[in-house]
């Protein structure tokens, strides 16, 4: 069998030098050019990563909970009197928005929803807390701008919590709109301490 040289293999260069041995030729530097498609390609897992319980599936998850329930049906005599138009809470001043799914400012008052625990935006232990926390933040800011809603005082007798927060169940027509987000897997009811959502 005869030996041939290989056509892709660029030649060294077989320059003697003092020890005797061949010189190489120039150092190389390797390049790994980036196809646009790596890139798009990067991209789109970053995001199915990112927003993958906000994506379809087609078979049931333990992560995956739904988007939307109905909005609490009214009791017969209860008259709701508190009304406002609620967006996100963002920069310093706060008169009437929603902070986390627990937690929002109402004519200038932060009141914490006494009857439920909702993940943490602000500091959430995990991506998935923060994910979840993010779609309870949503879903009580549609709550409260479904219609009038009343505010009760907490059964335990505090008027606030230990941040200065006013402690209330809010409530449309007799049900309570904290309920709803624990029917929807948003929250959980309070138990006098915050769960884990990792």
């Amino acid at each position: 069998m005869r030996f041939r040289p290989n056509p892709f293999r660029r030649p060294s260069n077989p320059i003697p030098i003092a020890s005797g041995r061949p010189a190489r030729g120039p150092a190389r530097t390797r390049r790994f050019p980036i196809a646009p498609s790596w890139i798009l390609g990067a991209l789109a897992m970053f995001l199915a990563v990112f927003f993958w319980n906000d994506l379809p599936s087609l078979t049931p998850s333990s992560r995956t909970l739904p988007l939307a329930a109905p909005s609490p049906a009214p009791v017969a005599g209860s008259i709701d009197r508190e009304n406002a138009r609620f967006a996100h809470c963002a920069g310093a001043r706060r008169t009437t928005c929603v902070v986390d799914g627990d937690t929002f400012w109402y004519e200038g008052r932060k009141i914490r929803i006494a009857d439920i625990n909702a993940p943490e935006t602000s500091t959430p232990s995990c991506p998935h807390e923060a994910q979840l926390g993010a779609r309870a933040t949503a879903r009580m800011t549609e709550l409260l701008n479904q219609g009038p809603f009343s505010l009760q005082a907490w059964t335990d007798g505090r008027d606030t919590d230990r941040y200065g927060r006013a402690l209330r169940v809010v409530t449309r027509g007799g049900r309570s709109l904290g309920e709803v987000l624990v029917s929807e897997g948003l929250a959980e009811r309070w138990k006098g301490y915050r769960g884990d959502w990792c």
